[in-house]
């Protein structure tokens, strides 16, 4: 796929400051928002749950999502300064929304199946957020492969966790 030209278009220093901060602020609200229906589901429902032998510690989870939020925003933000994609930021956009929603369905709905669906979909949207991002700015699809991978991974834990509590 060729790569698009890059924009000679300067973005204002404080735009583009205040770009970077709204990234970040929504990527982490997102999170926190999540956290609020996680938390209180952790004990004693989530523990209570058959989980496969896989499955990694509680305190795994905190440490991956503080390094994959800052990597989210900051593709977001270096694809959106650009200023050549409004589909590739709302593509990041829809991928982020099914971010937030899968905590509310699994936690807060305690619909593991529910949830199985809505990540399914995000592995497909982060995909897609991934090929829309290549031709504006390789590093920003890169810094996303993370993300893909855990969320891939989050997606067989769900499935796991669905299958074995019927």
């Amino acid at each position: 796929m060729a790569r698009l030209p890059i924009s000679k278009v300067k973005v204002p220093a404080g735009r583009d400051l205040m770009g970077f901060v709204a990234f970040v602020l929504l990527c982490f609200g997102v999170s926190v928002l999540g956290g609020r229906v996680t938390g209180p589901a952790l004990r004693p429902w989530y523990e209570s749950l058959a989980k496969p032998p896989w499955t990694p510690p509680g305190w795994v989870f905190g440490p991956v999502w503080v390094v994959l939020y800052p990597l989210m925003a900051i593709a977001g933000w270096t694809v959106w300064r650009e200023g050549r994609s409004r589909v590739a930021v709302l593509v990041f956009l829809l991928q982020l929304a099914l971010n937030g929603v899968w905590p509310w369905l699994f936690f807060g709905l305690r619909r593991p199946d529910w949830a199985f669906v809505d990540i399914a979909a995000l592995v497909v949207a982060i995909a897609v957020t991934i090929a829309v991002f290549y031709p504006v700015r390789r590093r920003a699809a890169f810094l996303l492969v993370p993300y893909l991978a855990w969320v891939v991974f989050a997606a067989a834990l769900n499935l796991a966790i669905w299958r074995l509590n019927p």
